[in-house]
């Protein structure tokens, strides 16, 4: 292939992933000189209605796109890395993780409540047995009397079963939400003390073919070493508790010197240096009732074995105390 022909960015065809791709195929093009092409893939995740804890959660997003690239349809993929099975195929390399956006969850509801203001017997929409776990858990620990209703669809869909009043609030990303440029529709930002989110959840991952030495170095100029060493520790909990990417598993690892002012949305509060990086896990049935939620904290790893390992060390502890039976079918 020349060194000016486009580039084939393979994408999934939802608005949000359209957006999120085409964000991606400036910064590519920019590193690499060239031109690139979106090419939409519809894959099962998007097709399917049922739910995705019910058709597996881990992978539907992403199994196409990877088979377009095994068959050369396209140079590389961008997926949500949230999607992302935790086994990483030999024939495929993880080229690129960005810097993350926003991991947090968000409520949008109807007359511009938040969560603690909603009133009782209020339907929450989602998703995710992780949202409906974290949510319930909160709502009993605090009498808020909610019930959460599982739903399926675009971020359109989902804020239209408020706007219709069907429903009177629904949970989404923030990060999505912010691609889209629709963060003013969001009436709460959930802390991550009050709710976890998916391991992975705010960041991208940019895939190519393994042998494509020349790509995987353009595109690692678009890597951010914090961001893939917290995503890494995430999902490594995520895989040593043998759970998918539908179950009820929430996990960040942070910055705690950083957090605080990021979650007020203060983008420059990097003028500290900062040794330590924070995990945090959670797992629980999802009407709240049983929850195991345990941190640890260790030096920034520096490599991605380091981030492996403070992540298995984490799901050790929290399968000691139960974990697994959490989960109900645990993902093989």
């Amino acid at each position: 292939m020349s060194k000016t022909a486009a580039l084939r960015l393979g994408t999934r065809r939802s608005k949000l992933a359209m957006a999120q791709s085409g964000q991606v195929a400036d910064a590519v093009s920019r590193v690499t000189g060239r031109p690139v092409e979106l090419v939409e893939i519809t894959t099962y995740g998007d097709t399917s209605r049922e739910h995705l804890a019910q058709i597996g959660g881990t992978g539907v997003f992403v199994a196409a796109l990877r088979e377009a690239l095994h068959r050369g349809e396209v140079d590389l993929a961008v997926h949500s890395l949230k999607d992302l099975p935790t086994t990483q195929p030999e024939e495929l390399a993880l080229a690129a993780v960005p810097g993350r956006e926003d991991p947090r969850d968000v409520i949008v509801a109807r007359d511009a409540l938040k969560l603690t203001d909603l009133p009782r017997g209020a339907r929450i929409g989602t998703g995710s047995p992780r949202r409906m776990a974290q949510l319930n858990a909160y709502a009993r620990g605090h009498g808020l009397g909610i019930e959460t209703i599982p739903i399926r669809g675009n971020v359109d869909t989902r804020i239209g079963y408020v706007r219709s009043g069907e429903l009177d609030a629904v949970v989404l990303a923030a990060a999505g939400l912010s691609r889209l440029g629709r963060i003013d529709e969001v009436t709460d930002f959930l802390s991550v003390d009050m709710v976890l989110p998916a391991p992975g959840q705010g960041a991208l991952a940019i895939e190519c073919a393994a042998d494509n030495a020349d790509l995987i170095a353009l595109l690692g100029e678009l890597d951010d070493p914090f961001t893939r060493a917290a995503v890494t520790a995430e999902r490594s909990l995520l895989a040593a508790l043998e759970a998918g990417c539908s179950a009820p598993v929430g996990a960040l690892a942070d910055l705690p010197p950083l957090s605080a002012p990021l979650e007020r949305g203060d983008p420059h509060a990097d003028g500290q240096i900062v040794k330590e990086m924070r995990l945090r896990g959670i797992v629980g049935t999802t009407d709240g009732a049983r929850m195991v939620q345990l941190s640890t904290t260790g030096p920034v790893p520096e490599t991605d074995d380091q981030a492996v390992t403070l992540g298995r060390e984490l799901a050790t502890e929290m399968l000691a105390q139960g974990a697994a039976g959490l989960m109900g079918e645990r993902a093989q």
